[in-house]
């Protein structure tokens, strides 16, 4: 017997349609180079429709993928919608890839056209040449000073040109690919991730769920995080479901300018990285955060630290949220439930440095990376984390890696270790390739770090291997100090004495000016091991393991 429900695909036309027709009062800002720019929902929803005509001047083939290269501004969001409900596919180009990888990603992907911010164009034009299937590229004016190329198109010149689309957009397939995302690995080339409208529609609904972001009708959201990766978590999408405001922050990523956003307009959720908290702290102070009930934070482990200073400056504190470019990216949420509520601060604040319980329909297991067992939630048994959904990537796009990342019963997997407690609630202990095994047993390296920054006057801390002859491998922490402060490496084990496991103690410690950061700002640990790869302990130390 089947049901007799009405067949209709899962598709961002009815994103868009709806933001139109129920949400054209509400509106998108764009901080620019020169002040700010606004336009209602309304006004963005006839720039679409332009767009999409543009697109069809322009040649782009039906399912032709469109390259942007640009900020988080509201005309990348009408790239976001218009590419997709005309049946295009959007390639989100990460600005802080390497020449190379970016020629590599644009071919391997065949973009047609690619969508500049001008701000950017001393970046991608001296690589236009190189990348062969691109036969036209776009100039969006954000008030920078940069010179245009000959040939080159003018975005506000082709949208005044360009008589808008006047009927419904229709995508009739709900797994007709709408996006596309380039992994941000730090060996090999990048590997495409593909979104299908499907995919992205289910990933919008639940950042409108309860225990994830919550997002409302109500609500004010700066996206810090970029819209160059992992489709900005979802929110541009969620926003326009839900009907919430939009602040774009533009190139001016700066802590000062994200803070001074937040408190003009009165923004109640936001989410970004790690870094970009730990660079505004110092000046939240400064400004009336009092609206922000939700201050979301990715991309790497959070230190507890870092969320608890949130909670007492600011009254909120960090939310972690967990996921990579193949889960599209939301897959856990660590926001409080019921079970926390008899928990003292301090232990719910061990609660919310993890990275949270599986999202609606993501499923997650641990699996021994030895043996390839399944491990108990008990909050003890350790594992690669692994997981299977209708918004997880099964494959890379052309088939890249030779799906050496997913297992052959369809789980990906994600690298990362950690535990889990009865809830589901988990803990990130390490990525694979970073963990340190010492004597035969593991240390991780995130667990290490949060603990160093713990530490009132670190600013940052990386763990790493090194090599040891006794015991294989050891951990060097690569510590940053605080401005204005001193810090000694015999200080920074007298901190940890108490707080791990004696043979956890790092070997050394180093400091250093700043960690490294990936293209998504993340730590970049493999330039670390680069810079460290030949260090040598001088002489025993009184920690090493059992």
């Amino acid at each position: 017997m089947l049901g007799l429900m009405q067949d209709r695909p899962l598709t961002l036309p009815h994103v868009f349609h709806r933001a139109e027709q129920y949400f054209a009062h509400k509106t998108v800002v764009t901080a620019e180079a020169d002040g700010e720019t606004s336009m209602t929902i309304g006004e963005w929803a006839g720039r679409v429709r332009r767009l999409a005509t543009v697109l069809d001047t322009l040649g782009v083939s039906a399912d032709g993928r469109v390259g942007t290269f640009c900020w988080n501004t509201g005309r990348h969001l009408e790239l976001y919608l218009a590419a997709p409900c005309t049946g295009r596919v959007l390639h989100t180009l990460n600005i802080r890839l390497f020449p190379e990888q970016l020629v590599y990603i644009v071919d391997h992907a065949e973009d047609e056209v690619v969508f500049v911010d001008r701000s950017l164009i001393p970046v991608i034009a001296p690589l236009a040449a190189k990348m062969g299937t691109v036969r036209q590229f776009v100039v969006i004016d954000d008030g920078a000073d940069a010179e245009v190329p000959e040939g080159w198109l003018d975005y506000e010149e082709l949208l005044a040109a360009a008589e808008p689309f006047t009927g419904t957009f229709v995508v009739e397939d709900e797994n007709t690919a709408a996006a596309m995302c380039y992994t941000s690995g730090t060996t090999g080339n990048p590997k495409g991730v593909v979104y299908s409208h499907r995919s992205a529609v289910l990933h919008s609904l639940i950042t409108l769920t309860a225990d994830a972001f919550a997002l409302s009708e109500r609500d004010v959201v700066l996206p810090v995080v970029p819209m160059f990766h992992a489709n900005s978590w979802g929110l541009p999408y969620g926003c326009l479901l839900a009907g919430s405001d939009l602040v774009m922050p533009g190139p001016n990523m700066t802590p000062q300018a994200i803070a001074s956003l937040l408190a003009r307009h009165r923004v109640t959720v936001t989410g970004g990285v790690p870094t970009i908290w730990m660079g505004m702290l110092p000046m939240v102070g400064d400004h009336d955060l009092s609206h922000l009930r939700m201050i979301v934070c990715g991309g790497s482990a959070v230190p507890r630290s870092l969320s608890e200073s949130y909670r007492t400056t600011v009254g909120i504190p960090l939310t972690q949220a967990w996921g990579m470019t193949e889960t599209s990216p939301i897959a856990t949420m660590s926001t409080p439930r019921s079970h926390h509520d008899a928990l003292t601060e301090d232990e719910r604040a061990d609660i919310r440095a993890r990275q949270g319980q599986p999202v609606p329909f993501v499923d997650m297991r641990l699996v021994d990376p030895d043996s390839g067992e399944v491990q108990p939630w008990d909050d003890t048994a350790t594992g690669e984390i692994q997981a299977a959904g209708p918004w997880i990537a099964k494959e890379y796009y052309r088939g890249e890696g030779g799906g050496a990342q997913y297992t052959e019963d369809g789980w990906l997997r994600t690298g990362d270790v950690g535990t889990g407690d009865r809830y589901g609630f988990v803990r990130l202990v390490d990525r694979t390739k970073d963990l340190i095994k010492s004597g035969g047993e593991w240390i991780g390296s995130v667990e290490l770090e949060n603990e160093i920054m713990a530490h009132p006057k670190v600013a940052e801390a990386a763990v790493i291997a090194i090599p040891s002859e006794k015991w294989v491998e050891r951990p060097l922490a690569c510590v940053v100090v605080k401005p204005g402060e001193t810090l000694t490496g015999e200080e920074v084990i007298e901190f940890l004495t108490p707080r791990v496991a004696k043979w956890w103690l790092p070997d050394a410690v180093e400091f250093i000016d700043e960690v490294p950061k990936t293209s998504v700002g993340k730590f970049s640990k493999k330039t670390l091991r680069e810079k460290f790869g030949g260090y040598q302990v001088a002489g025993p130390t009184s920690h090493e393991p059992a």
